[in-house]
């Protein structure tokens, strides 16, 4: 099977007017024509699951936003465009080729769940995507589609936890992306607090609120978060109906998905296939096979599901079949490992990554994930025992104990799976029978050029704990750094 184009176009989109000639612009003519009500459907009818991570059903969760929908506040789209998972360049890639099918799929959201606004929020580090949306935004509204809607672009920090939706809406409103317990549909993007000094003391924790009231006359506006390619889906599932998007795909997963592939392959890049696209396949497709004269060993989806083993590479690239075999689909995210490979390096790595990400608001994530981590670099550099293995495995245990996120517990998953998938990677460096090796760079994917080379963030190895690049670590939390800068501004 070829590579599909349905979101991913074989050549960049640049202007309005070859949109239009692309056949752009006709799911927000048809959308026009349907109730909210009738849009929600179509959606839901399609099958169509967020591309953003977890695959939770689209027409579930605008119907869940537009009951929840307030007078007395407005509601918002918020157009999730700050990818940084590891391994991941899809949306990127989508903002780069087909900005007006993305902002396109925002309206008709926006019509959908009647938000009067919509937010494109990316990091501020990515200054292509940046430079291409404004020019399309200003494109579609100079062509009058925004009438009675207030677009705008958000610049976020380069924080791995900004793409937690809402940790996003959190920054959006002017705080730092710690994740909030409230999901999106209680408490959007602005906050509604009894007394505005109270977002200036307590805890630190993100906006103090625990949960939304469950009174819908609250003043707290709902928001819609949806993932860059969910929403470049969109359009023709309007336009051309729910049964043409599921001609490609499983009935549980319908639709094609975009996939990014680094590390041990022939050719690293991103493509767009069809689900139930086994995963051998996929990385035949994008990807140009695995190495010459190599045996991929494992396949790792980002830093947010269990390693797929060589074993498991004939699974289908659905939700249903990836979770069945202990992993996940997350964001088709994949860094390829080969034979020539230290797989405790790669645990070491991801640890590493997730432990600094954390924001530490939960502190078994934070001091449970120091442990697991730094244990980790004194096994790849001989200096471990077996009794600090087991120290590490019963920190897995608790590393997740009351977490808010899902972070602390992709720090379990991820860890855990490569240690049981491969223990002799960590046995000969406990009886010292292979060498100490350094740990294996897991950072954000900045980009692969037209060669084909993958270029990660460099920096990352230098970024602290608490989410600086000092050269000596400060010892506090992300939280307790953010609340003594606050306390200090404040006189408190």
């Amino acid at each position: 099977m070829p590579l599909a184009h349905r979101v991913l176009p074989p050549a960049p989109i640049t202007t309005y007017e070859h949109y239009l000639k692309a056949r752009g612009g006709r799911g927000w003519e048809a959308a026009r024509e349907l109730t909210p009500e009738a849009l929600i459907e179509r959606v839901a009818e399609s099958g169509l699951r967020g591309r953003g991570g977890a695959g939770f059903p689209t027409g579930v969760k605008w119907a869940t936003v537009a009951a929840n929908h307030s007078d007395a506040a407005p509601t918002s789209v918020v157009v999730n465009g700050a990818e940084g998972e590891p391994s991941t360049l899809k949306d990127r890639m989508l903002l780069r080729t087909n900005p007006f099918e993305v902002l396109e799929g925002a309206l008709i959201a926006a019509r959908a769940v009647r938000a009067t606004q919509i937010i494109v929020a990316v990091k501020a580090s990515f200054t292509i995507e940046l430079a291409i949306v404004q020019h399309a935004v200003a494109e579609l509204d100079q062509a009058g589609w925004f009438d009675g809607i207030d677009v705008r672009i958000y610049q976020g920090p380069s924080a791995y936890l900004l793409g937690e939706e809402t940790a996003l809406l959190e920054a959006i409103d002017g705080r730092q992306p710690f994740p909030r317990l409230a999901p999106p549909f209680r408490r959007g993007v602005f906050e509604v607090v009894e007394d505005e000094s109270d977002l200036d003391s307590g805890s630190g924790l993100s906006a103090h609120v625990e949960m939304a009231d469950a009174n819908h006359d609250s003043l707290a506006p709902p928001a819609l978060v949806d993932n860059v390619e969910t929403l470049a889906n969109i359009p023709r599932i309007i336009w051309r109906g729910a049964e043409w998007f599921r001609d490609l795909g499983t009935t549980d997963s319908p639709g094609t998905v975009i996939c990014t592939f680094i590390g041990a392959v022939q050719t690293p890049g991103v493509g767009e296939v069809a689900m139930g696209t086994t995963l051998r396949e996929a990385i035949d497709l994008v990807a140009g096979g695995p190495l010459q004269d190599r045996a991929i060993v494992a396949v790792l989806p980002g830093v947010s599901n269990a390693v797929i083993t060589a074993s498991q590479l004939d699974t289908p690239l659905t939700y249903e079949a990836v979770s069945a075999i202990g992993s996940g689909l997350g964001s088709a995210s994949f860094a390829v490992y080969d034979d020539q490979t230290d797989l405790a390096a790669v645990a070491a790595g991801a640890s590493r990554f997730l432990f600094v990400e954390s924001c530490g608001q939960c502190t078994p994530c934070k001091t449970d994930g120091r442990t697991i981590s730094e244990t980790l670099d004194a096994v790849i550099a001989n200096e471990a025992t077996a009794a600090d293995v087991e120290h590490l495995r019963a920190r897995l245990d608790t590393v997740a104990a009351g977490a808010r996120c899902n972070l602390a517990r992709q720090q379990e998953t991820v860890t855990r799976s490569l240690l049981d998938a491969f223990p002799h990677a960590v046995e000969v460096h406990i009886d010292r029978s292979a060498p100490a090796v350094p740990r294996q760079l897991i950072a954000e994917l900045i980009d692969i050029n037209d060669d084909g080379v993958v270029q990660l963030d460099e920096s990352f190895p230098d970024r602290q704990p608490d989410w600086t690049s000092d050269r000596i670590d400060s010892g506090r939390t992300p939280v307790e750094r953010f609340t003594d800068h606050r306390s200090e501004s404040t006189g408190r």
